[in-house]
């Protein structure tokens, strides 16, 4: 069998790496279409060209795409998802990149209590150890990035944009969950194509409002914001059908590793000592609960 399509703990690392790798560059396409364009606006593009480059898919499958049993799951995972893009819009907008970033890093805390009260997975030490030394990593970035004296101050002074990123990290967990929830049951392209076709419905009327003509250039952007939006909700799917979700939760730290690349490549953003320290206490967390996790997976073998 081709080793892609295993199911196992290293081909779920596997995918949620690249999970984090498309979803840095998304952010990078916000900020860029951002500058002149209303995130409402940016939200709706970004789910419309993801259900247009799915047309193509959905022919081919034919009627076998739109065949499901459980029609209210996809309704909540387009509401939920509707509701987490607009507000990552607004905080990307509203906030660096490095604090996006950070932020974006919290949804695994989110996860793992989720992963154990509404899957019934079994969550180890291990993983939960691994995740909160991860989330104490993302405290001290905190610290550093509001330039506070104590981390108290620190989360009371978040700006309007911190605010909204949170409340998308919330509602992206929700999301995995209900993603994991589904994915032995739906197929890939069915969980995608209603995924993107419910999300442009609500996108419509709130776009409408603060419609600003988009230049070919942002139109770019937005296509290529969509591709990616499938890319990453694909590579997640494949994920959560490898291996459980909270097994994968430390892993979504590796996107501070591309953020901090990216943000110097291509905004001169060199990371402070504070982020250094984060990220020094990230990345062991995180290879240890790749090793802990490798040497189960060789003794139930």
């Amino acid at each position: 069998m081709n080793w892609f399509a295993r199911k196992g703990y290293l081909q779920g690392v596997f995918w949620i790496v690249l999970v984090c790798l498309i979803s840095n560059l998304n952010d990078i396409l916000m900020r860029l279409a951002g500058t002149r364009l209303p995130s409402m606006q940016i939200s709706f593009f970004r789910f419309f060209f993801a259900f247009l480059t799915l047309i193509p898919f959905v022919i081919v499958r034919g009627k076998e795409a739109f065949v499901t049993a459980q029609p209210g799951f996809h309704f909540l995972r387009a509401v939920l998802g509707f509701g987490a893009v607009a507000f990552w819009c607004t905080g990307v907008s509203k906030a660096p990149l490095a604090v996006v970033s950070t932020i974006a890093l919290t949804v695994p805390i989110f996860v793992l209590p989720m992963a154990s009260l509404f899957l019934k997975e079994h969550v180890v030490w291990q993983r939960t150890a691994a995740t909160l030394a991860g989330f104490a990593g993302i405290l001290i970035i905190i610290k550093g990035t509001a330039g506070e004296t104590s981390l108290l101050n620190s989360l009371y002074h978040l700006d309007n944009g911190s605010i909204f990123l949170i409340a998308a990290a919330i509602l992206f967990a929700l999301s995995d969950i209900l993603n994991k929830k589904m994915v032995h049951q739906e197929s890939s392209l069915t969980m995608l194509f209603y995924f993107a076709a419910g999300t442009s419905l609500f996108g419509i009327l709130p776009a409408i409002f603060v419609w600003t003509t988009p230049t070919l250039t942002e139109l770019l952007y937005l296509f290529c914001l969509g591709a990616g939006g499938n890319l990453i909700l694909y590579f997640l799917l494949k994920a959560f059908a490898a291996t459980d979700v909270s097994a994968l939760a430390p892993y979504r730290y590796v996107e501070l590793i591309f953020a901090t690349f990216f943000g110097y490549i291509l905004f001169q953003e060199i990371p402070t000592d504070i982020t250094l320290i984060g990220a020094a206490i990230i990345i062991p967390s995180t290879f240890a609960i790749a090793y802990y996790e490798t040497r189960q997976q060789k003794k139930q073998a």
